[in-house]
């Protein structure tokens, strides 16, 4: 998955209310350039600082980086990746899973944006999360 640097998502952010956790977890989700569980991001905490951090605690500092844009939830896994590009709130994103190695790669498009938005107008609906997943093989397990 393409991903921006911290300090350009922090940016996007304003760079106002990343506490310690927060960065670390945004930090954490970057290196992994995976999908992390919540429970695996303690034990990755636990790990680097020899500390368990409380699951509350990093439950908000996730819920943080989500509603700031910083990251994104995938349902189908229960984890969370780092938002690997720039792209406004409203925007649509489509993540393609591979179900072989587990890569994720984010994507943006505006014409499923303008697509999406139409049903939803015409379905008089008016959506919070405009996550799509594709689970399938990537190209290269599918060499393979």
């Amino acid at each position: 998955m393409s991903s921006m640097g911290i300090d350009s998502n922090c940016e996007a952010a304003g760079g106002r209310g990343l506490t310690p956790a927060r960065r670390r977890a945004l930090a954490i989700l970057k290196e992994a350039s995976r999908p992390i569980g919540a429970y695996e991001m303690i034990e990755l905490m636990a790990d680097e600082t020899g500390k368990r951090p409380a699951p509350i605690s990093v439950y908000r500092a996730l819920a943080y980086l989500l509603d700031h844009g910083l990251a994104h939830r995938l349902a189908s896994q229960n984890a969370f990746v780092v938002c690997g590009h720039a792209h406004g709130a409203e925007e649509p994103v489509l993540f393609l899973i591979c179900e072989r190695c587990g890569e994720v790669k984010e994507a943006t498009s505006p014409a499923l944006s303008k697509s999406l938005a139409a049903l939803a107008t015409e379905a008089g609906f008016a959506p919070r999360s405009r996550v799509i997943e594709i689970a399938g093989c990537c190209q290269r397990c599918a060499s393979e």
